[in-house]
């Protein structure tokens, strides 16, 4: 499983975020005086709850002994409001010992190179390293440079998850071109079904539909050319992806006032079959293993590639990967406690957060575990035979890139900006950087 990295690192990267650059400047970028930490903080995005789950399960069973030296602690901000807390504390040399990373991989390398962030391989044993999996890790050096600077405590691809129930009721088959993904969303619209849940409110469910279409007309490196400045979102191609995604937002294939629809709504619509499709990474299968907020049942979920383009240069087998927010460790607090609280999070995590609460990680399975439903088995199986995987539409943007992109998403589809419109506003965002 193979990710291209660019050979020299793209402007996107450096450039980045001013504020941040002059906190860290601030701080006189050396990441301060080291200091034994009182317990195992951990700031998270509060919509993400499968690691803080996982981490309390870990905390009162194989990782006691690493909890009683240095407790847990748990604290959460939404995602909207993480990059703009996780500066405020690198400004004030008050990062926790463990963090979700920015929601634009910039953040957290610039936050590395001020000093701030742990280099992992060399703050953790060979053998703590050998309990990840070489494609997630293949994944964190994609995103970051070359160097190992979050742990993967989620390792998703990401496709369209289906009602199969409503497939089989309406005479559908699962769509293998792009035409017949449009075409089966026409006719599921016509019988009064909706085709597809999205949240407007966050706007990257919206804006992976636009890479998606990239990646399979243009090939695997469709937005690395544009970091790497070989071509520009204002180019044809991209803006035809953006037609095509602002396309099904006119047709009303997204449902009424999906710029409202926040992710648990959107989540929400499709488990409750309101929706017959749902694009989503592979941590969704920890929702749609729980029964509680799963009323259609996992037996009738499935999982497929966003499908060909026609004449594309892309192939359904690559597929998007991430690491959810990694998890970044602060090189101020890593001390021999944390070293072992990360030790056995590296050697049990992955069995823990499957077997618990159904969710696919960065690390290994040492400990055997019968996958809850067959979708799980589908989406695990698609990672392990999975050759080559691509990244997505904000993955190599700066935070303010990224921000621009993501709040203009809903705009797209609403039909209230057009969508040459919406790649110049993002390409200005990121020739600004």
């Amino acid at each position: 499983m193979s990710i291209r990295t660019p050979r020299t690192r793209p402007s996107l990267f450096t450039a980045g975020t001013a504020s941040l650059a002059l906190l860290v400047t601030a701080c006189g970028g050396s990441g301060g005086s080291s200091a034994a930490p009182e317990d195992f903080s951990y700031l998270s995005a509060t919509e993400n709850t499968t690691v803080k789950n996982t981490l309390t399960t870990l905390s009162k069973g194989v990782c006691r002994t690493a909890n009683e030296a240095l407790p847990l602690k748990v604290e959460t901000v939404p995602q909207a409001s993480l990059d703009q807390k996780l500066q405020l504390l690198a400004g004030q040399d008050a990062l926790p010992v463990q963090f979700a990373a920015g929601n634009a991989p910039s953040l957290t390398r610039q936050l590395a190179d001020s000093g701030k962030v742990a280099d992992l391989e060399e703050q953790l044993s060979l053998k703590a390293i050998s309990h990840l999996e070489p494609a997630a890790v293949s994944t964190i050096k994609a995103l970051y440079g070359g160097e190992l600077q979050v742990l993967p405590y989620e390792y998703n691809v990401e496709g369209i998850f289906y009602n199969k129930k409503i497939f089989a009721d309406n005479g559908l088959e699962v769509p293998d071109t792009w035409e017949e993904l449009v075409a089966a969303a026409a006719k599921l619209e016509g019988l009064g079904v909706q085709p597809f849940s999205a949240s407007g409110q966050q706007g990257w469910p919206l804006t992976r539909l636009i890479s998606g279409y990239l990646y399979r007309s243009l090939g695997p490196y469709a937005m690395e050319d544009v970091a790497g400045g070989k071509a520009k979102l204002t180019d044809p191609e991209y803006v035809k992806a953006a037609e095509e995604v602002a396309a099904l937002g006119g047709k009303g294939y997204f449902g009424k006032g999906v710029g409202s629809i926040d992710y648990d709504t959107a989540m929400n619509q499709f488990l409750n079959g309101e929706a017959a499709m749902f694009y989503m990474g592979s941590w969704a299968l920890a929702n749609i293993s729980d029964d509680k907020q799963n009323k259609v049942g996992a037996e009738n979920v499935g999982f497929m590639p966003f499908p060909a383009v026609s004449g594309g240069k892309g192939s359904v087998d690559q597929y998007p990967s991430n690491v959810g927010l990694g998890i970044a460790l602060s090189a101020k607090s890593f001390d021999e406690k944390t070293g072992d609280w990360v030790s056995c999070i590296a050697k049990n995590y992955g069995s823990t957060a499957l077997k618990d609460h159904g969710s696919i990680s960065g690390f290994k399975v040492n400990t055997e575990v019968k996958d809850a439903n067959e979708v799980t088995t589908q989406v695990r199986d698609t990672i392990s035979s999975s050759k080559q995987n691509v990244l997505w539409f904000e993955a190599l943007f700066g935070t303010k890139a990224t921000t621009v992109s993501q709040t203009n998403a809903a705009s797209l589809v609403s039909g209230s900006m057009k969508p040459e419109q919406f790649m110049q506003t993002v390409q200005e965002a990121l020739a600004a950087q």
